[in-house]
Formats: structure tokens, C-alpha cells, sequence
């Protein structure tokens, strides 16, 4: 079964499905049910990280649905990401080659820094080893998270290479303009982590008060602003009817008065966050 999901094309002409699959605290006794329910309801997209301690069980998911011939594996697209504790240019090598082996794949689709910690100094090399693993055919494009404009402006000027996305927390209440106009300016992809703040934003009257009009949920109005912004999103869910609803989204289109009353929900001061401040944390 193919997947209904459109793609982005990346700086690097790579296409990436604008919407996938979170596997942040996914218990891999999980990932089986969780990867092959996603994978029936058209998912083609992966996020997983080495700080999320289940990457063996999710390759073991993906590997026995290739087997079964429930999807190619040039259909899918599977992402990973180093941890902080394994920064530095020799170090990101290594700890690509442990996610490898835990997923049980031949490649990565996308292998990115998950925190530029710039207070270690290491986030350069670390996206410097990435792009040389790009290069040598083992990753199909470079990717960052959490990172703002001073850490991208240094990776672009260090190493002379543009990351093809930028995963950052954006969603109802954190739209993160300025950084987004930033990526559009460089060419750089929003992906959205916690596009639905962790539940947080779900019982906001304006979210209720769209999806009341359009027959939907406020969860999938909120992922449908994202991708009508042309954004990529990853909903994290365990649940098969979640995870099912979340991908139903291409069936209904917001209108501009509706994306920004949306927007217009932002709070002052980055005040919506509900992650950690990219600024802060090391």
C-alpha cells in the first residue's frame, strides 16, 4: 500500500514525507504494534534518537514489515539522531555506527545533532562528522535539531553546508516566526517536535471552535496549520486510534482566517513552550 502522505523536497533534493511518526518514549515492547499500525495507515516517516532507548525494537519493527512485504525499504524514510554525551567529530561516527547497528539497517535517510549544547563547543564537529557520513553514502541528508540562528549561523560558516531541516518545539502558541523566517531565508526546513504540545494546547477554545466547523478533532487542526505551512510534523502517539487519526489529516484545509486566529495564540516571550530552551539547556 503506498502512502498518501506528500513529501518536501529538501535543500539537498532529498523528498521527506511532511508527516511522521515520533518515537519519543515509545516503550519498545511497543514498537512492534505501534510501527506496524503506523505503517498500515500509510506512515512512511520515522523519528527515532539514540536518547529514546529503542532503537533495536523499532528496527526490529521496521525489518519485519520489509519481510512481510508490507513496505519497501526505499519507501520509508528513518531518521536518528546523536545524543549530547557522544558530541565531537569522532565520537558522532561511533555513536552513528551503534544506531545503525541497533536499527539493523544498511543506511540512514537522515542522522541529526539532537542539541547544539553550544556550551560544550562540540556542536560544529558534530554536524561537520555528519555531513562527511552524508558523503560517504551512509546517511541520505544532514539534519539539527533545537537549534537557533547564532548555532546555525556558526555550522554554515564552519563547514560550508546548510541543514536540510532544523527540528524544533513549534506548535498552537509557539509559532517561533522569527527562527522560521530565518530557515526560510537559508533554505532550511521547519520540522515540528511536539506539533500538538504534549496535549497541552488541545483544549484551547479557537482549536475547538475550527475543528467544531470542520468535523475534526483539535489535535489534526492543529497538525493541518503546521502542514499548511509547509512544515514537516512527527505526532508521537502509542495508541492505534490516535496514531490513525493524526495521520487524517489531508482531507481538510484550513482557511487563512482560520491559520491565523491560530497563530494569534501565541504567547508572549516563548511563554507556550512546554520542552526545554534550546539556549538553556546543555
Amino acid at each position: 500500500m503506498s502512502s498518501f502522505v506528500p513529501s518536501i523536497t529538501l535543500n539537498d533534493s532529498t523528498p521527506i514525507p511532511q508527516l511522521g511518526l515520533g518515537l519519543w518514549k515509545i516503550d519498545p515492547a511497543d514498537c512492534e504494534t505501534v510501527i506496524r499500525t503506523a505503517i498500515d495507515a500509510g506512515y512512511r516517516h520515522f523519528d527515532c534518537a539514540a536518547i529514546y532507548k529503542n532503537e533495536e525494537a523499532v528496527g526490529a519493527a521496521l525489518r519485519a514489515a520489509i519481510a512481510a512485504g508490507d513496505v519497501d525499504r526505499d519507501e520509508i524514510f528513518v531518521v536518528s539522531k546523536v545524543w549530547n554525551n557522544q558530541q565531537g567529530f569522532e565520537e558522532t561516527g561511533e555513536a552513528f555506527n551503534q544506531s545503525l547497528t541497533r536499527l539493523g539497517l544498511d543506511y540512514l535517510d537522515m542522522y541529526m545533532v539532537h542539541w547544539p549544547c553550544a556550551d560544550k563547543g562540540t556542536y560544529q564537529s558534530t554536524f561537520e562528522a555528519i555531513a562527511q557520513l552524508q558523503g560517504l553514502g551512509r546517511v541520505q541528508t544532514v539534519g539539527v535539531c533545537n537549534f537557533y540562528e547564532e548555532t546555525l549561523d556558526s555550522i554554515i560558516a564552519d563547514t560550508g553546508i546548510t541543514p536540510a531541516i532544523n527540528q524544533i518545539e513549534l506548535h498552537p502558541g509557539l509559532s517561533q516566526q522569527q527562527l522560521v523566517d530565518y530557515h526560510h531565508h537559508h533554505g532550511i526546513v521547519t520540522e515540528c517536535w511536539s506539533p500538538l504540545g504534549q496535549g497541552e494546547i488541545l483544549g484551547h477554545p479557537v482549536l475547538g471552535e475550527i475543528a467544531e466547523e470542520h468535523g475534526v478533532t483539535p489535535a489534526q487542526v492543529a497538525l493541518r496549520w503546521s502542514l499548511q505551512h509547509d512544515r514537516i510534523v512527527i505526532p508521537r502517539s502509542r495508541t492505534p486510534e490516535r496514531i490513525r487519526e493524526n495521520i487524517d489529516v489531508f482531507s481538510f484545509e484550513l482557511t487563512e482566517e482560520e491559520l491565523d486566529r491560530i497563530t494569534a495564540m501565541d504567547q508572549a516571550d516563548g511563554a507556550g513552550r512546554v520542552g526545554l530552551d534550546p539556549r538553556e539547556f546543555s
